[in-house]
C-alpha cells in the first residue's frame, strides 16, 4: 500500500535535502577523517597501531550494531524526531572527542559518536523513500550518494589540512558549526510522517550487537594475542568462532519472528535485495579500509605531511563528486545493475593498481591516477546501489528496510576496519624481518644477528630505527651504517605489507562484483508515473 503524501507546507521534496545531506555528509566524513590523523594519534596518545584502529572501530562498530535498532525507533516514532536525537548526540559527542585527554577516552567518545550516526542514517533513506515519488527518487538518491561516496573520499583531504593547520581536535570540532547547521535545517525543513506500531525485538538486538562485537574484536585484536590464546582457554579463534555461532542464532531467531523480526528476512528471499546487501558490505569494507595503510605509507614511509598526504586523494574526491549525481539520473533510465557493475570492476582496478604500485622509492603523485579510478568506480556504485535495494520497499517497511540495508553495509565497514588492521599488522611481522634480514646483509658480522633479531622481536617501528645498542666506541660511521639499513627494512618492508594489505580490499571488490552480475535488471522505471496517494493505516502522528 502506498504511504499518503506528506504535508510539506507547498514546499517540493527536494525542500528536505539540505537537512539530510548535511547530516548525512558529517557521519559519512567521519568514517575516514580519523586515517589521515593515525600517525599524529600514535605520537600524542603513546599508542599502538591496534588501540588507534579502535578509534575508528569503536564508531563503526556501535553505528552498524545499531542501525537495525534505530530504523524500528524510526518507523515507531517517526523519522524526523530521531534524526533530530541523533544530530543531538552525535554533535556533542563530537565535542567529547576533541576534548579527549587518553586514547581510551577517545575510543569511548567515539563510540557515542556512533550511536548518533546509527540514529541518522536509516531516517535519511526512509525520508527519501516516503516523500520522492519512483520516477524522481533515483535522482534525489544519486545527490545522498554522491554525499556518501564525496564525504568518504574527501574525509582524509579535509582531516589532512585540520591535522596539519589546526590539529587534531579539529578534525572533531568541525563537526560542531555543521551539526548546528543540520539540527536547523531538520527543524524547520524535515516533515512529520505518520508512524508506525513496531515491537522492539530485545533479545535480538543483544544477539546481533554480541555476535558482531566478538568478530571484530577477534579480528582486530588477533595480532595482539599472535592468533592465540587471550586467557586461559579463550583464544582469539575461539572469540571470532563464538561471534559467527551467536549471529547464526540471531539469523534463526529473526526468521521464527517473520514480519515482527529486527531485521525482516522476507526481503532477503529476493535476489536484488539479497545480493545488493553483499555489494553494500563489499563496497564499505574497501571504501573504510584502503586509506589507513595507504595513509601510514605516505606519511611515515614518502614523508609527506598530512595535507600532502590528503591531496594525493584530491582529484578523485573532485571526480566522484562531478560524476555521482549524473550516475545517481542515469541510474532512472539505465538498468542500475550495469551502472553498478562497471563501477565495482572499475574501484577493483584502481586499487589493484595501487597495490601494485606501492614501493619505497615511489612518486607519490602516480598514486593520484589508481585512485582517481577508485572514486569513479565509487561514483557509480553508491545511489544507483541504494536505488536497486530500496525502490521494492513500502512506506511501512521503508525504516526497517533501510536499516537492513545500512546495517550490512556498515557492518563491511566495521569488518573491513578491523580486517585491514589486522592483516596489516600480521604481515608487518612477517616483511619487517625479512627485509632487515635483506638490510643486514651489507652490514659487518659483528652487527649483522642482534640487528635482525630487533626486528624479529617487533620492536622495530616505523621511523626506520630498531631497539638495538650498539657497543660503546662503534665508530660513527658503523652506526649511521645501521640506522641506514634500518630505515631501509622498514621502508621496504612497510611498502610490501601495504601493497599485500590493499590487495585484500581488491578482492573484496571482486565479491562485490559478482554479486551485482547476478542481480536482476530490476523494472524499468523510465515512464513509471508517480503513484496515487492511498490512505495507510498509522499508529498516530508525531
Amino acid at each position: 500500500m502506498t504511504s499518503p503524501t506528506p504535508d510539506l507546507h507547498g514546499r517540493t521534496p527536494w525542500s528536505i535535502l539540505p537537512a539530510l545531506l548535511t547530516g548525512f555528509f558529517m557521519i559519512m566524513v567521519d568514517t575516514t577523517i580519523v586515517n589521515i590523523a593515525v600517525p599524529t594519534l600514535v605520537s600524542t596518545f603513546d599508542a599502538d597501531l591496534t588501540q588507534v584502529g579502535w578509534v575508528n572501530s569503536a564508531y563503526l562498530l556501535t553505528f552498524a550494531v545499531l542501525l537495525l535498532v534505530t530504523g524500528r525507533l524510526g518507523d515507531r516514532f517517526g523519522p524526523k524526531p530521531v534524526y533530530v536525537a541523533g544530530l543531538l548526540v552525535f554533535t556533542l559527542s563530537s565535542l567529547a572527542c576533541g576534548l579527549s585527554p587518553t586514547i581510551g577516552w577517545l575510543i569511548v567518545a567515539r563510540a557515542v559518536q556512533g550511536v548518533g550516526g546509527a540514529l541518522m542514517t536509516p531516517q535519511t533513506m526512509a525520508l527519501i523513500t516516503r516523500v520522492f515519488p519512483p520516477d524522481k527518487r533515483g535522482t534525489a538518491m544519486g545527490l545522498w550518494g554522491s554525499v556518501a561516496g564525496v564525504a568518504t573520499i574527501t574525509g582524509p583531504l579535509l582531516g589532512g589540512f585540520l591535522v596539519e593547520g589546526a590539529g587534531w581536535e579539529w578534525i572533531f570540532y568541525v563537526n560542531l558549526p555543521v551539526g548546528v547547521l543540520a539540527l536547523y535545517f531538520a527543524l524547520t525543513r524535515l516533515p512529520t510522517l505518520p508512524t508506525h506500531q513496531r515491537s522492539f525485538d530485545v533479545r535480538g538486538m543483544l544477539l546481533s550487537v554480541a555476535g558482531v562485537f566478538l568478530v571484530v574484536f577477534g579480528i582486530q585484536e588477533g595480532a595482539t594475542y599472535d592468533w592465540g590464546t587471550i586467557t586461559g582457554p579463550i583464544s582469539v579463534w575461539g572469540v571470532v568462532g563464538a561471534g559467527v555461532v551467536v549471529l547464526g542464532v540471531f539469523g534463526w531467531w529473526q526468521l521464527r519472528l517473520g514480519d515482527d523480526a529486527l531485521l525482516p528476512m522476507r526481503p532477503f528471499a529476493e535476489r536484488n535485495f539479497l545480493l545488493g546487501n553483499v555489494a553494500g558490505a563489499a563496497v564499505s569494507f574497501t571504501m573504510v579500509g584502503v586509506y589507513f595503510p595507504l595513509t601510514l605509507f605516505l606519511q611515515q614511509i614518502l614523508g609527506l605531511s598530512p595535507v600532502h598526504a590528503a591531496l594525493v586523494s584530491l582529484p578523485g574526491s573532485l571526480l566522484s563528486g562531478v560524476v555521482a549525481p549524473f550516475a545517481g539520473r542515469l541510474s532512472d533510465r539505465v538498468p542500475g545493475k550495469w551502472i553498478v557493475s562497471v563501477g565495482f570492476a572499475v574501484m577493483a582496478s584502481g586499487i589493484a593498481w595501487a597495490a601494485f604500485l606501492v614501493a619505497p622509492d615511489l612518486m607519490a603523485w602516480h598514486l593520484v591516477f589508481p585512485l582517481a579510478l577508485f572514486s569513479l568506480g565509487v561514483s557509480f556504485v553508491m545511489s544507483p546501489l541504494a536505488n536497486l535495494v530500496t525502490q521494492g520497499l513500502s512506506g511501512r517497511d521503508a525504516g526497517a528496510g533501510a536499516g537492513a540495508f545500512n546495517t550490512n553495509r556498515q557492518v563491511g565497514s566495521v569488518i573491513g576496519s578491523a580486517t585491514i588492521v589486522a592483516v596489516l599488522t600480521s604481515r608487518l611481522a612477517t616483511t619487517l624481518p625479512a627485509a632487515a634480514r635483506t638490510a643486514a646483509a651489507d652490514l659487518p658480522e659483528s652487527v649483522r644477528e642482534e640487528f635482525v633479531a630487533a626486528f624479529s622481536s617487533g620492536s622495530a617501528d616505523l621511523s626506520g630505527t630498531a631497539s638495538m645498542t650498539l657497543p660503546d666506541g662503534v665508530p660513527a660511521a658503523l652506526a649511521d651504517q645501521v640506522t641506514a639499513a634500518a630505515q631501509q627494512a622498514v621502508h621496504s618492508g612497510f611498502a610490501t605489507a601495504a601493497g599485500q594489505t590493499i590487495l585484500v580490499a581488491a578482492a573484496v571488490l571482486l565479491v562485490g562484483l559478482v554479486a551485482t552480475l547476478l542481480m536482476d535488471r530490476g523494472p524499468d522505471r523510465r515512464h513509471v508515473p508517480s503513484p496515487v496517494p492511498a490512505p495507510e493505516p498509522a499508529a498516530g502522528q508525531v
